[in-house]
């Protein structure tokens, strides 16, 4: 027998890559944080002996999911400015609280709250685009949680710098740091085509480049972005970033819900990816982007939740409910983004899109185990015709029992190991009451 750190026996086994399998009755064997066996569980019992043997008779056990696109110390502002259109959102209400309230102590209460929602909602990677990344980075690391911290460029001067220059500077500075990390990537993170002019996205382009790095951009979210570049350049976005060199398979395009069809032969031809966040979209009434279509082109599409400021919650299970669903609705067409495709873009599509789909985003052998354990005993996914079918369709956030990353043991029985929950919701409490009372 070998002796491994942990074996994990459970009725379902879905490693997702390959993407139609569904092993029953398998196991898997982790040792120093890597997947080195799956295999059926007899032979399993047989073949390891673990320090940690944990049985799953009624769960499945996938990879962690990963969150493509948020802003996590936007937590904070959950609810505080609803059911408006994203300008009138964005400009009144989110950038003057922004001004307001976010300083450092803002971004580490808010980015804490954040990974325990995720956490406890199955997602064990996120790409994040928001101030102060350090703190992201610090915070993400403290809990063990995997991340791609976004190095934000803006035109105009915030709490974290103040101008483009000042803003690449310091995220260079914070690639360095992070840069041998086994948790912690980077990426650029210009926030939009309208915010950002082409001086700094030339920069920015040549740095990930030369660096290899991604570049998480909004575009294409609304009609109203389009046809005002359009207006005032005789350009759509997309073109405009094509034209400057950054249409390439660095690329995460996030949102483009008003896409051509030329436009997406483009992203197909480049290798770009898109990264589509429906739940947000539908509640800022931003538009529908045309999954469909861009996965029939061969284009890469991950998932996202974006901020609980516009969503408003950070739960990629209902995300991938939300995509499924909506992309049907969209191509009116019932056989598009099947459930074993939803998962897909809720997991190894986001890892090759964050460039990291050699070690983690399914279960294979020598890969990271970054994996969670959902029980699909409920009532509500009771009986269970097609695991795949139920983690898509029905399963609830609140069936995510356990959490790895790395074989690290996050989350036990929905309670977390890593993070104090009691007292981040006492910190996210009193800072809520401080943003209310003014």
């Amino acid at each position: 027998m070998k002796n491994i750190d942990t074996l994990l026996q459970a009725r379902w086994v879905v490693p997702v890559n390959p993407a139609h399998d569904c092993l029953d009755h398998h196991s898997i064997a982790i040792d120093d944080g890597r997947i080195i066996d799956i295999l059926p569980s007899e032979q399993a019992s047989q073949q390891y002996s673990a320090q940690s043997r944990i049985e799953y008779p009624q769960h499945a056990l996938l990879p962690g999911m990963i969150n493509a696109h948020t802003h996590a110390a936007m937590s904070l502002f959950r609810g505080l400015a609803d059911d408006l259109a994203l300008l009138d959102w964005l400009q009144n209400h989110i950038w003057p609280a922004e001004a307001k309230w976010v300083n450092e102590a803002f971004v580490q209460t808010g980015t804490e709250l954040a990974l325990a929602e995720m956490l406890r909602s199955g997602t064990t990677c996120f790409n994040d685009m928001y101030y102060y990344p350090d703190v992201t980075a610090r915070v993400a690391r403290r809990a063990g949680m995997r991340a791609s911290v976004g190095l934000i460029v803006l035109d105009f001067p915030t709490v974290w710098a103040q101008n483009a220059d000042e803003y690449i500077d310091k995220g260079t500075a914070l690639r360095d740091v992070y840069r041998d990390d086994e948790l912690i990537r980077t990426a650029f993170a210009p926030h939009a085509p309208y915010t950002v002019s082409d001086a700094p996205l030339h920069k920015v382009r040549m740095l990930a480049d030369e660096l290899d790095m991604p570049v998480h951009m909004h575009v294409h979210e609304t009609a109203f972005e389009v046809e005002e570049a359009f207006s005032n350049s005789g350009k759509r976005p997309l073109q405009r970033l094509h034209e400057l060199g950054m249409v390439s398979p660095n690329l995460l395009a996030v949102h483009m819900t008003q896409l051509q069809d030329s436009e997406i032969e483009l992203l197909a031809q480049s290798g770009s990816h898109v990264v589509h966040c429906p739940e947000s979209n539908l509640k800022l009434a931003s538009g529908f982007c045309p999954v469909a279509k861009l996965l029939q082109a061969g284009v890469n599409v991950a998932l996202g939740t974006d901020g609980a400021a516009s969503n408003n919650d950070l739960d990629m299970l209902g995300e991938m409910r939300s995509a499924a669903l909506l992309a049907k609705g969209v191509a009116n067409d019932a056989t598009v983004v099947p459930a074993h495709q939803a998962l897909e873009m809720a997991t190894i599509n986001g890892a090759r899109a964050l460039g990291i789909d050699s070690f983690t985003g399914s279960l294979e052998t020598g890969k990271q185990a970054d994996l969670i354990a959902i029980d699909l005993s409920a009532i509500e996914t009771t009986p269970v015709f097609d695991p795949v079918s139920h983690l898509v369709y029905c399963a609830s956030r609140n069936q995510v029992s356990d959490a790895w990353v790395a074989g690290k043991h996050l989350m036990k029985q929905r309670v977390l190991t890593t993070l104090d929950i009691a007292t981040i919701s006492s910190a996210a409490h009193d800072l809520a009451a401080r943003i209310s009372e003014n």
